[in-house]
């Protein structure tokens, strides 16, 4: 699978990606491996169950913010979504986003790891 195609299965914004990358695919590449080491989704849902509400937005805003520069918009509307709920202090109505969060994050996990 090539990186646009990588892109495409996840509804990811390539072309805003590429022109940032400065048009290198290998760049793409490079930094969306680099994703997969990524612990912010693993710190989220790790201060979500502890109820940790501060350190569940430091994740969420983290994850928002690294979804939003490689272009995984479909990880980043969420994301941005939770951090905001989180930011007010609170940890209502987050469930169903957190639902979404995962999929989209397994989703993109999965896509990458076919590069």
């Amino acid at each position: 699978m090539t990186i646009k195609e990588c892109y495409e299965k996840i509804g990811g914004d390539y072309e805003a990606v590429f022109q940032r990358m400065m048009k290198k695919d290998a760049l793409i590449i490079k930094f969306a491996k680099k994703f997969l080491d990524d612990s912010s989704y693993t710190n989220l849902k790790d201060n979500l169950g502890s109820g940790n509400v501060e350190e569940a937005f430091r994740a969420a805003h983290t994850l928002k913010g690294v979804a939003q520069n490689l272009g995984f918009e479909k990880l980043y509307k969420p994301s941005s979504e939770l951090a905001e709920i989180l930011r007010a202090g609170s940890m209502e109505g987050i469930d169903g986003l957190m639902d979404t969060i995962t999929e989209e994050y397994e989703k993109t996990i999965m896509a990458i790891k076919e590069l």
